[in-house]
């Protein structure tokens, strides 16, 4: 077995991985920087494919693909590398299907889906009293939130029964959650949910396309170098980055399988290599990262906390299609559906490239994808293991999530070493 020694070590060639990279490239360009990931591209779940398209191929999202203006550190790394985005196609009425195949199928031309008076007078309540929970949560230490323990010990299951009027409400809420977690109410921490909700601006805004929301904007794929930018999308993101930094400092297929330290260096080791190093950062998910043998262990909290952080389950389809019918019949394309034997997804949008080509993404989620999780998707893709993020179950925030941003092992020494790595 091979053995290199490096200042740094990073696990995971994702944004996280390389961008974590480039700030410490900013800071000290001296540095020697190791890039290790386990699969064959950078990019992480962000990757750009090509697809049948009406005039030929073009080029597809099939992993992240939405970037908000509220997004500051994304927004800023696309406009650092010259990129462009453009805005969400939203015009026309919108469809919406919840209560089962036989419910009544509902359009309209806002935001707010067109439901019953009580449904809507139980949806503001609901709204305005999670967002007035989540204006006080601190999102940098969530257990400063007042009645932080006793919002930790319930699920968003347990809040949307105790606090939603209607049944419709309360399926309402169960479709948001599954569209934006992969995940069902009763498995996350309601605390989690609102920490969360807090970080995008209110709970509205991780559901719509409207300015400032989640879904606001696309990457455009533009004409580019093989070499800089060859899947285009949201994945160029990670290309450029990869370029940056240096080709030379990214190995893939290079997954991490442990890592070991004492008091004077860090030991990383794959299946045909070891890499001597004074730092380690692992960017890679909790669950992925649960995976890693370390020695010495970890302690004891983060390692609890890494195995509880489960990963939800959400499964993306592209359709080509030779024109957008759709918007020809004044609609969005956009659906939002409780998932069932007879209509597994639970959302889709206009997926409509830059250049025409005709398209609608959509997913199925939470319990549906389950189902459907015979077919190839992003739980099976190996070092992914389900998107988009992991959640957490109640009580992880109360008692573990302080290990989560806790150096662990040669913490002091790293601290010693800020000076010679340019820290301000």
């Amino acid at each position: 077995m091979t053995e290199e020694t490096w200042d740094v070590v990073i696990v995971g060639a994702g944004l996280s991985g390389l961008s974590a990279a480039q700030t410490l490239r900013k800071r000290n360009g001296k540095l020697r920087i190791l890039i290790l990931e386990g699969k064959d591209r950078v990019g992480g779940r962000t990757v750009t494919q090509e697809l049948p398209a009406a005039h030929g191929i073009d080029r597809w999202d099939m992993g992240g693909q939405w970037v908000g203006s509220t997004q500051t550190y994304v927004m800023d790394l696309i406009q650092e590398f010259g990129l462009e985005v453009y805005t969400q196609y939203t015009t026309g009425k919108k469809v919406h299907h919840v209560g089962g195949p036989h419910a009544k199928v509902r359009t309209s031309s806002t935001s707010i889906p067109a439901l019953s008076t009580l449904v809507l007078l139980d949806l503001s309540q609901l709204v305005w009293k999670i967002d007035r929970l989540s204006s006080t949560v601190s999102v940098e230490d969530p257990m400063k939130t007042p009645n932080a323990q006793e919002l930790d010990s319930m699920t968003l299951h347990s809040y949307i029964e105790k606090h939603a009027w209607t049944e419709e409400m309360k399926e309402e809420m169960g479709v948001c959650s599954r569209v934006v977690f992969g995940m069902e109410p009763n498995q996350m921490s309601f605390l989690y949910f609102i920490m969360y909700a807090a970080a995008a601006g209110g709970v509205l805004c991780l559901l719509e396309s409207t300015p400032g929301s989640a879904q606001e904007f696309r990457v455009k794929t533009l004409d580019c170098t093989a070499a800089l930018c060859p899947q285009g999308g949201t994945q160029q993101l990670s290309e450029r980055l990869a370029q940056q930094i240096g080709r030379e400092s990214v190995r893939l297929g290079q997954a991490v399988t442990a890592i070991w330290q004492d008091a004077e260096r860090a030991k990383v080791m794959t299946a045909t290599h070891s890499y001597l190093c004074r730092a380690v950062i692992v960017t890679c998910p909790p669950h992925l990262a649960a995976k890693i043998h370390y020695q010495p262990a970890l302690p004891i909290q983060r390692e609890h906390l890494t195995q509880n952080m489960p990963v939800g389950h959400l499964m993306k389809f592209v359709i080509t299609y030779q024109m957008a019918f759709w918007r020809e019949k004044g609609y969005s394309g956009e659906i939002v559906a409780r998932p069932s034997a007879e209509c597994p997804l639970s959302v889709t949008f206009d997926g409509t490239s830059p250049s025409g080509s005709a398209a609608l993404v959509g997913f199925i989620s939470g319990v549906q994808a389950y189902n459907w999780s015979s077919r190839e998707d992003w739980a099976l893709e190996e070092y992914s293991g389900g998107c988009p993020v992991n959640v957490m179950a109640p009580g992880m925030l109360t008692y573990y999530h302080p290990s989560l941003c806790m150096p662990c092992g040669r913490k002091n020494r790293c601290c010693s070493c800020k000076s010679q790595w340019g820290s301000k």
